[in-house]
């Protein structure tokens, strides 16, 4: 069991570091919001990258299956929300550290559904749980143990690296300049559109 449980918080942990979109994001909004924005965006990722592992580890394969057939409408939903996060980020890049830097419901509610959301609308997410959990011959009458232990894993490791990102990130807020800021808000915001409109190419190639 613990050696399922460090398997699934490896794979939660790399496929949480990897570099797209949500990174960018992230990164941007515990620079200008501050740690708690960050974590809480990063933790509505980690919840989907959770449901996923759960649909891939308890042998949904109907579920999996329909998730795969939808790729491109899903990848097209993705893909605009991304451009039209990469646009309003674009926008407001010349915003600086601390101009958003008060806390409400409704913005944490935000910071965590839209990350979230665009998890979700990632169906590269589940194929790599799924291609997972067929290495570890997990599925369909294996019980309900093994599988929630491998989920348990991708949370906790998925949770731990937006932890990691998070802290990172804050402790550089206050020794960034206004124009470092503008710049990563540039670089980040042609990259979320990018990959966007990549998103969309890729559903229609």
């Amino acid at each position: 069991m613990s050696s399922l449980l460090l398997r699934g918080f490896a794979l939660g942990f790399a496929v949480a570091a990897s570099p797209g979109p949500i990174f960018f994001l992230c990164l941007r909004r515990t620079l200008l919001r501050g740690r708690l924005y960050g974590l809480i965006s990063g933790l509505g990722v980690a919840t989907a990258d959770g449901i996923y592992a759960a649909v891939a580890a308890f042998g949904l394969a109907a579920v999996t299956t329909a998730v795969a057939g939808g790729r491109r409408p899903l990848a097209v939903i993705g893909g605009a929300a991304l451009i039209a996060i990469g646009a309003r980020i674009l926008v407001q890049r010349r915003q600086e550290p601390g101009a958003e830097a008060t806390t409400t419901r409704a913005g944490l509610a935000w910071a965590y559904l839209s990350t979230l959301g665009l998890t979700i609308t990632n169906p590269a997410t589940i194929l790599s749980f799924a291609a997972l959990a067929a290495t570890l011959g997990l599925g369909a009458g294996t019980g309900l143990v093994k599988p929630a232990v491998l989920v348990a894993g991708v949370l906790l490791g998925s949770a731990a690296w937006w932890c990691v990102l998070a802290v990172a990130a804050s402790s550089l807020r206050g020794r960034v300049t206004p124009a470092v800021i503008r710049g990563i808000s540039t670089c980040s915001g042609l990259a979320i559109a990018i990959l966007g409109m990549l998103a969309i190419y890729s559903a229609f190639s």
